[in-house]
């Protein structure tokens, strides 16, 4: 039944989220909601390691899950149906190619994919930042705004953002590996 579930809700994530790994965060917070394979704080630990190292997110993601949920065979479903759709939809395009290349309902189907693709990134762009920055399960009001504000990490952010803007020269793993050294260190 796991197998069943896992495969479902990747195939489901891959199929919907247009637009890449960034655009399958939305649909992966929902599964950390919904079932106990990884929860929220996972995933922005998964979004952390899988920007950073090889590989896309939503596979990374996904095989994470699928591992943590049933083991490599788990890590497989998971997976597999998470790029499932995708070879799909590349092998009917592939074979639609030729002769719809010219229509205009395609090309205006694929330009209407846009600005949703846009929306599921910026989405998550957003949530990401309110998680890493803001203490949001704190928020009871107004009166409550200093305890919501992760001070800390608002100042590295705001630290490292000046840094890569002074210092376009220095390679980007550089602040990776400071912004990743101080999150193990001081914990946020």
């Amino acid at each position: 039944m796991i197998y069943l579930q896992l495969f479902w809700e990747f195939f489901k994530t891959g199929l919907f989220a247009v637009g890449g790994g960034l655009a399958t965060l939305p649909f992966l917070r929902d599964i950390s909601l919904k079932y106990p394979w990884f929860t929220p704080n996972d995933l922005l630990d998964m979004i952390a390691v899988s920007e950073s190292t090889p590989g896309p997110l939503g596979v990374n993601a996904s095989t994470y899950a699928g591992f943590h949920a049933a083991g490599i065979p788990g890590a497989l479903a998971a997976t597999f149906s998470l790029v499932l759709p995708s070879v799909i939809v590349i092998i009917l395009v592939y074979r639609a190619l030729d002769r719809f290349r010219d229509s205009s309902l395609v090309k205006d189907g694929f330009y209407g994919l846009r600005p949703a693709s846009a929306g599921l990134i910026f989405g998550a762009i957003l949530e990401v930042f309110a998680a890493s920055l803001f203490h949001t399960e704190l928020w009871s009001g107004l009166r409550s705004l200093p305890a919501v504000l992760n001070l800390p990490a608002i100042g590295l952010f705001l630290a490292l953002s000046l840094a890569i803007w002074k210092l376009p020269k220095i390679h980007p793993i550089f602040f990776i590996a400071v912004g990743a050294a101080c999150g193990l260190l001081f914990g946020f």
